[in-house]
């Protein structure tokens, strides 16, 4: 397996918890959870970053024979 597609991977799937909890953070708001309401945008951002990077990484990657 190539580095750049086993990378994206890795980035795709942080990404994906990133989204996951920033998307609960923010529902939970401040009930108290660790993060308040506008904070939890931070790791979401971050997530949205990260997954559209791996996805990228692995679309543009080439496959070698």
């Amino acid at each position: 397996m190539n580095q750049k597609r086993t990378f994206g991977t890795i980035l795709t799937v942080l990404g994906i918890a990133g989204i996951i909890w920033g998307a609960y953070a923010f529902v939970m708001g401040g009930d108290g959870g660790v993060v308040g309401k506008y904070t939890s945008a931070v790791p979401f951002v971050v997530g949205l970053i990260f997954f559209f990077a791996g996805i990228n990484l692995i679309k543009t990657t080439k496959d070698q024979a």
